[in-house]
């Protein structure tokens, strides 16, 4: 099976691999970058046009599969910042496209306060955190989590869930 991934991002490709790994034989994963066409630093349903994009954009008749990735805010009342940091995944196989996402996660709240004001959540998290490029390493849930989870592990969920109509053809009409 062959899998291309619209981005370049060692973190989500690895995440991507692993997640299709889990379900398929001999997977050879791809990687192209390409323009999601969506603000830097995305929210709410912006996310999820994003990883519809990276993955439609990435697609040609010489993959199985394409995938995008794209992590975003999402709004919400019940939380300190009154935000949630989603990823989201979609695999697309040419014709049809399914979503999934991964576990959220708060940012403290002067993260946050920072983004409003237009900063992307990457570049506030290099300064809190001091690690350059954190975003293609373990990601901020990384730092947030003291490596115990990683940006690789939010996406290869995020990418499984995609996956489940893949899986269960027969249930979702594929």
């Amino acid at each position: 099976m062959r899998v291309v991934v619209g981005t370049e991002n060692p973190a989500k490709v690895k995440g991507v691999e692993r997640a299709f790994k889990k379900f398929f034989d001999d997977v050879k994963i791809f990687k192209r970058a390409v323009n999601p066409e969506v603000s830097p630093q995305p929210f709410d349903e912006e996310t999820i046009t994003g990883a519809i994009n990276r993955a439609k954009k990435a697609y040609s008749d010489d993959f199985d599969f394409s995938v995008g990735v794209e992590a975003g805010l999402f709004k919400t009342r019940r939380t300190l910042s009154g935000y949630i940091d989603f990823q989201v995944a979609c695999v697309y196989d040419g014709e049809k496209f399914t979503i999934g996402f991964g576990p959220g996660f708060e940012y403290p709240r002067k993260v946050v306060e920072e983004v409003l004001k237009g900063k992307e959540v990457g570049e506030v998290m290099e300064k809190v955190s001091g690690i350059k490029d954190l975003g293609e390493k373990m990601g901020a849930i990384g730092f947030l989590t003291r490596r115990k989870v990683e940006r690789s592990d939010l996406t290869e969920i995020a990418v499984t869930m995609a996956l489940i109509p893949w899986l269960n053809r027969e249930l979702y009409e594929l």
